[in-house]
């Protein structure tokens, strides 16, 4: 049975996946799938989250480990996660099959105001200053196009279950800003999924990304940031036709 590895981004937690692992799993052949939080997210939010993308990486490497879930991986990793996911193949590659970032940007292929739309600035500095629930609307709202009332009262119950500090999140976007990837692709097959109507990072950090490293990209023509949220069918769709061949 293959393992599926899911990673999620900045200040985010495996409860964000929602339903989608489990959606995945019936759609891929019942194979494995597990979510994995950084330190300082989600069950790990009383842990000091890294500075460093690697040390992410060897966070969630202790974590399967411990489980015992030995490699090979299929990673899927959304925004900051998509650098874990990289770092990792990098670092490791032999422990991997494939590869699958969604809505991800990092150097040197963007600048920063692609890679955090000025137009999210605001917003989220006044989330920040408000905290929990306007938190977490801000948050929405920026990341997802066709969401409903449930998904916020989800959001703001897992806030308030695991609450993720201040320092911590600043420690996560110093991980993210820090973190550089080579312009030679990593040597597993890999894929990048966008979504066209993304408020939070520009589209075309994905797209300058796969044209760099010369892999393809599918793009939604309206779903937003967080994909799996707003499309989970068609994220889920264009993960098995594309591991088809492979």
């Amino acid at each position: 049975m293959s393992t599926w590895v899911l990673i999620r981004g900045l200040t985010r937690e495996a409860g964000h996946w929602g339903d989608f692992p489990s959606r995945l799993s019936a759609h891929l052949n019942c194979a494995r799938v597990v979510t994995v939080d950084t330190p300082g997210n989600g069950a790990l939010h009383k842990m000091t989250s890294p500075t460093r993308i690697a040390d992410m990486v060897t966070a969630c490497r202790q974590h399967l480990s411990a489980q015992g879930l030995p490699p090979p991986y299929n990673l899927l990793a959304i925004s900051l996660g998509g650098m874990v996911a990289t770092e990792w193949a990098y670092r490791y590659p032999e422990e991997l099959r494939h590869c699958i970032l969604i809505s991800t940007s990092f150097q040197p292929f963007s600048p920063f105001y692609h890679r955090l739309r000025p137009g999210s600035w605001l917003p989220l500095l006044w989330g920040q200053l408000c905290g929990g629930r306007a938190l977490e609307r801000t948050i929405l709202n920026l990341t997802s196009t066709e969401h409903d009332l449930t998904v916020l009262e989800s959001w703001t119950s897992i806030r308030r279950n695991h609450p993720v500090g201040a320092l911590n999140a600043l420690r996560q976007l110093i991980a993210a800003a820090r973190f550089t990837a080579q312009r030679i692709k990593p040597s597993i097959p890999a894929l990048l999924l966008a979504g066209a109507g993304d408020r939070l990072v520009d589209p075309r950090c994905s797209m300058v990304i796969a044209a760099q490293w010369g892999v393809p990209i599918r793009i939604h023509p309206t779903a937003g940031h967080d994909l799996t949220l707003d499309q989970p069918q068609w994220v889920a769709d264009q993960i098995e036709r594309w591991i088809r061949p492979h």
